[in-house]
């Protein structure tokens, strides 16, 4: 069962890719190739276009990069969730199966988050977790995804590869040509790891 789910993983995130090169390969053309997925940004029509617009492209470039983590970065918190749910019940971030500090380090910014007056994110600690907390809460229960993955230390390179690729994502600056290749790459590496 996990290899077939493993599979349609692979073909997900690979579906997702092609998408994203066609949106790309639209984009950059001025193409329309007829497909009914279109992305659309509602501008700003007052603010919106001050911006510089080889800056607004280089955003909508970078687009594509985001939603791939973006949606990896979710289907890896779902991974850990479900796992850790199945192990110890809906309980399971108060159980022993989170190291301490990775909790405390939660809550202070659950507090900090509700003490700015905005609207939290969420309830679920597990997302105000960074993408390294995910790997080290993978690691600390590998006795549960030791099933999951071929190795804990392919999750380890992995993990620490995208989490590299992910630092210029979050904070708004392009990825070179060589990395777009190693984010593909690590995506499907990730997904090799769980068959």
């Amino acid at each position: 069962m996990k290899r077939i789910e493993s599979v349609l993983k692979l073909f997900a995130i690979s579906n997702q890719l092609v998408e994203n090169d066609l949106d790309r390969v639209e984009r950059e053309l001025a193409l329309d190739l007829g497909r009914t997925h279109v992305r659309l940004l509602e501008e700003d029509k007052t603010y919106y276009p001050q911006i510089d617009r080889a800056i607004r492209a280089e955003a909508a470039k970078m687009s594509d990069h985001y939603e791939i983590f973006y949606s990896l970065e979710k289907s890896i918190r779902t991974l850990v969730s479900d796992t850790l749910r199945s192990a110890e019940g809906a309980a399971w971030w108060t159980a022993q199966r989170v190291p301490a500090k990775l909790k405390t380090d939660v809550e202070t910014r659950m507090q900090r988050e509700i003490d700015t007056g905005t609207t939290p994110r969420s309830v679920d600690p597990l997302d105000f977790t960074t993408f390294g907390e995910l790997g080290e809460v993978i690691k600390s229960n590998w006795d549960l995804f030791g099933g999951t993955f071929s190795s804990q230390r392919a999750v380890e390179r992995v993990m620490s590869n995208l989490n590299t690729l992910r630092a210029p994502i979050a904070h708004c600056s392009p990825l070179a040509e060589d990395e777009i290749v190693r984010l593909r790459l690590s995506v499907r590496d990730w997904f090799r790891l769980m068959e």
